[in-house]
């Protein structure tokens, strides 16, 4: 009897916590998984992904392991001694794979669980609430702007068409929060065009918009006394 081949990882298993992890982020798990070969996340969602990988790699071999199961029980072999050994070899190589995979589904939601807080915190309003860097950055990024890495130092910045230069971190920042987008689609040292999502577009037109006047009384007459209250007759 032929010996099973060994279970193949190149491909990326859909998990159960996917929905989940889509969910918090706000991305599917292809782009990130995407942003992090580029190096585009932060360090909690690096953190994420990387265990997302575990698990994914974790629910191929459960996967290989009761498919090769089902075959040996399908009558495709002969039943015989050698057909109950390699079954019992399989179901404790189903058994091992199944803990794995719980443990690195662990490892994930552990990770998780701080973006889902940062998820929970942020303002549930459509129109969130900016600084004014924010604020300035989102302007200088309405008029186009494009993400770049230094062939020679690697380094990751911002260029807007006005000239002006957003840190990397701030543009995570505001990536994180939904309120820019980026097209991952050239490579990054050609430039990447970076975007206003709806939510920054609202936040920006929210910042933007002026305060109502409050009402107030018409301004004296030069020279006149102040007015007092109407005394009580």
């Amino acid at each position: 009897m032929p010996p099973e081949p060994a279970p193949t990882t190149t491909r990326r298993a859909v998990s159960q916590l996917d929905p989940r992890i889509e969910a918090a982020t706000g991305h599917d798990v292809d782009t990130l998984w995407a942003h992090r070969d580029r190096g585009l996340l932060d360090e909690t969602h690096t953190e994420l992904v990387d265990r997302h990988r575990e698990l994914a790699a974790a629910e191929t071999s459960v996967t290989f392991y009761r498919t090769l199961l089902h075959r040996l029980s399908s009558g495709e072999y002969p039943v015989d001694t050698a057909l109950f050994e390699r079954i019992d070899r399989t179901v404790d190589q189903l058994e091992e794979a199944a803990d794995a995979r719980d443990s690195a589904a662990q490892r994930v939601l552990a990770a998780l669980e701080p973006i889902e807080a940062a998820a929970r915190s942020a303002p549930q309003s459509g129109e969130q609430q900016i600084t004014t860097a924010d604020q300035a950055a989102l302007l200088a990024i309405a008029g186009g702007a494009k993400l770049y890495q230094h062939l020679l130092t690697s380094r990751l910045s911002v260029t807007t068409a006005s000239g002006t230069r957003i840190p990397y971190a701030h543009l995570q920042r505001l990536h994180s929060a939904g309120l820019v987008d980026i097209d991952t689609t050239p490579p990054v040292h050609a430039g990447q065009p970076v975007s206003l999502t709806d939510a920054g577009r609202a936040a920006l037109a929210s910042s933007r918009r002026p305060q109502t006047p409050q009402a107030s009384s018409p301004a004296p007459r030069p020279g006149a006394w102040p007015s007092t209250p109407a005394q009580r007759r």
